[in-house]
């Protein structure tokens, strides 16, 4: 069977690393880049804030190449749409047929990625898309990926959070209405080891600390949201 040359979309978190190592097993890709956005001011990834240094030494790890798309601070979805057009572009010219996702059941946002690669002829693949959160975390904790929490909503969590493993433990202890995986941005991870990597990354946490963000709903009104963050470093 001829592999698909394929780019893999890359958090740095258990989910992503979930997915990749999926795709990894099918066989039926070549995955010649791991892709992150990275905040152009922080050097850090746009949602789970694992700084730049940590995304490379996870790829090295991995031993598939960092591709990391500069996004501005308070840039909008038009600015992001085109820098990733962009970089779509340029994967396609080099014979790229494949975006992979390590999303479970976004609709719109898998909609989204679609209607702006299918004109590149790039597909969307989603190897965990379908399932239950919870038959995703029952197999994800059977694979030996290991993460830590790197962010959590301060309404959920308290810091004490922030560094947790992802086991059973952990999400036992999770609060009512909480999505096991996380999926509506209950918290994030950072993954260091398991069956991807050869090798474990090392990483250091630090305190955590708090931000606030003010985010517009779609009925015109705004809403403030703080999270917890680790002081992740290399």
């Amino acid at each position: 069977m001829e592999r698909v040359k394929a780019v893999f979309n890359w958090s740095g978190g258990k989910d992503s690393a979930h997915a990749l190592l999926r795709a990894l097993k099918s066989g039926r890709y070549e995955i010649v880049a791991l892709l992150t956005t990275v905040n152009r001011d922080t050097r850090r990834s746009t949602m789970h804030g694992i700084p730049l240094p940590l995304l490379q030494a996870q790829a090295a790890s991995i031993g598939i190449p960092l591709h990391a798309v500069d996004l501005a601070p308070a840039g909008t979805m038009e600015d992001y749409g085109a820098a990733m057009a962009r970089t779509a572009e340029r994967f396609e010219r080099q014979g790229v047929r494949c975006f992979i996702f390590g999303d479970i059941f976004l609709h719109d946002v898998r909609t989204y990625r679609e209607r702006q690669l299918a004109p590149l002829g790039i597909e969307v693949a989603e190897p965990l898309w379908g399932r239950s959160s919870e038959a995703v975390m029952r197999e994800f904790l059977g694979t030996g990926l290991k993460t830590v929490v790197v962010t959590a909503q301060a309404d959920l969590f308290g810091p004490e959070t922030i560094g947790r493993r992802i086991d059973r433990a952990f999400l036992d202890s999770l609060p009512a209405g909480t999505d096991p995986n996380g999926e509506n941005g209950e918290y994030h991870t950072f993954c260091f080891d398991g069956p991807i990597f050869r090798r474990p990354v090392p990483f250091r946490l630090g305190d955590p600390f708090s931000r606030s963000y003010d985010v517009r709903l779609d009925d015109g009104s705004t809403r403030t949201y703080t999270y917890w963050f680790a002081r992740l470093e290399a």
